[in-house]
């Protein structure tokens, strides 16, 4: 079984990680959410939209050859705290080395802090002139670029978990996910 880690700072976009969540899940990948341990509340993780969100796992409790992938949810909050967290850039990095990282929204710019975004991405169009690095790809939804796989925003977040279910166990799992949420646009 494929499994992914996706860490939560206060202030993530909720939709981002709960639909990455359930989309993985429904492919049969064990996603582990990890909370930094500098939040008030540890494992209780407040969104930008005000929705509390428990994470099972602090993130200096990881182990990298424990998963398979790590992904980051968006939201500006949140991803200024990843980018500023010491372990989360360190996995990152150990993460890119022999695994996949992925990033959505404004989480690209945790990526590049890390020094791994890749040379193709895309982002939240708000968020590519801070961002600020070369091979933005305006018009795609999910972006795959060797070990890295980045998505727009929170409308692209079940099609980037689609593809993250075709990456990590296959094409056709993600098919059968697909076809059982009805969907059609990703």
């Amino acid at each position: 079984m494929a499994n992914v880690l996706l860490p939560l700072a206060k202030g993530f976009e909720e939709l981002e990680a709960v639909a990455l969540c359930d989309v993985m899940r429904r492919g049969g990948i064990d996603v582990r959410l990890a909370y930094l341990e500098d939040e008030v509340q540890k494992e209780l993780v407040l969104g930008a939209n005000g929705i509390t969100i428990k994470a099972d796992i602090s993130i200096h409790h990881v182990i990298t050859d424990d998963f398979d992938m790590m992904v980051l949810p968006g939201g500006w909050g949140g991803t200024y705290a990843l980018a500023e967290n010491a372990r989360v850039q360190e996995l990152l990095r150990e993460f890119k080395e022999k695994k996949v990282v992925g990033a959505m929204c404004a989480a690209p710019f945790a990526l590049k802090k890390a020094g791994v975004l890749g040379a193709k991405y895309t982002a939240y169009p708000g968020a590519v002139e801070e961002i600020d690095h070369p091979g933005y790809m305006a018009d795609q939804k999910v972006v795959e670029d060797g070990n890295v796989m980045t998505s727009q925003g929170p409308g692209t977040a079940v099609c980037f978990g689609l593809a993250i279910v075709r990456r990590l166990v296959g094409e056709e799992t993600m098919q059968q996910v697909k076809e059982g949420m009805l969907l059609s646009y990703c």
